[in-house]
């Protein structure tokens, strides 16, 4: 399946959520959805569910219109969506017939993803006695209940704890691995660079960035390197090349040009300097998405 999101424009008010967003999803290769508060992550989202309708632009799925009664969504919220009065079993399975299951097929996959949660003994207790992970992960049943083609996650780490997210990295990226067509959003910068082949970041309702991680990083400038261990007389040799950054077990030399890097190797051979490893640094997502959407202070009420 392929996604294609393409001039969509939005205002709620004199509020400007997208203006002019245009991106494409498709299965089997997870898409990073990213932004900082405000940027227009899930106007994007809801839009694609038809949750929202577009002023302007459209959303197509494999080149057509997407059909909700020929297409199964799964949406994991950033906000709580759970009757905190009702038990569990009760809101799955009511959830479940609502996405077309019949109530024992609904009942069976409840009680599946329950045990595959490590959540069987809560079958039966109401929501508001839930902690706030758990109701995450009753979340997390819900978005995938009736195996969705489309699999939408907006923070889904939101109030987990190491072992829980563990678990739901290890369940999204079971879904994905499926030809699933998952789009993903969360501050997590970790957590997308395990999952998302294709990221795309807004800022301030617009498209700054989009791209494959994997060639973009590709494409970024060679001149940072990791030398370990850090020594004296290593740091004297590389400081002659460029700035030299102090780092955990070693040192970053960010060169004053890119071919400098076999001088700078001849340098610290000839410095004597005993050396573990010498290696090119890449940007990490989260220096990505800070250059493209992290230096103005955050937005309005878009979301």
């Amino acid at each position: 399946m392929n996604l294609t999101v393409t001039g969509l424009c939005k205002s709620f008010g004199d509020t400007k959520a997208l203006s002019e967003v245009s991106f494409a999803a498709r299965s089997g290769s997870p898409l990073g959805l990213l932004g900082r508060n405000g940027a227009g992550k899930t106007t994007a989202m809801r839009i694609i569910m038809d949750v929202f309708r577009p002023d302007s632009g459209e959303v197509l799925l494999d080149g057509k219109p997407i059909a909700r009664s020929g297409v199964r969504m799964g949406y994991l919220p950033e906000e709580r969506g759970l009757y905190r009065g009702s038990t569990v079993i009760e809101q799955l399975v009511y959830f479940a017939r609502l996405r077309g299951m019949t109530r024992g097929d609904a009942v069976k996959a409840v009680d599946s993803w329950l045990e595959r949660l490590g959540m069987g003994e809560y079958r039966s207790r109401k929501v508001e006695t839930l902690s706030k992970g758990n109701q995450q992960r009753i979340q997390l049943a819900l978005a995938l209940i009736n195996d969705p083609d489309v699999v939408i996650l907006d923070e889904p780490f939101s109030g987990l704890d190491p072992v829980n997210a563990l678990q739901l990295r290890q369940i999204v990226a079971e879904v994905a691995s499926k030809d699933k067509l998952v789009i993903f959003s969360s501050h997590q910068m970790s957590a997308v660079e395990d999952f998302c082949d294709d990221i795309v970041i807004l800022r301030k309702g617009e498209v700054v960035l989009k791209d494959v991680l994997s060639d973009l990083r590709a494409r970024s400038p060679k001149n940072r390197i990791r030398i370990t261990p850090a020594a004296a007389e290593l740091t004297a040799a590389a400081a002659r090349f460029g700035t030299v950054e102090n780092v955990k077990d070693g040192i970053v030399v960010t060169l004053n040009s890119e071919g400098d890097r076999s001088a700078l190797l001849a340098a610290i051979a000839q410095s004597g300097a005993d050396i573990a490893s010498f290696e090119t640094v890449l940007p990490t997502l989260e220096e990505i998405f800070v250059s493209a959407a992290g230096e103005d202070s955050e937005g309005g009420a878009a979301q």
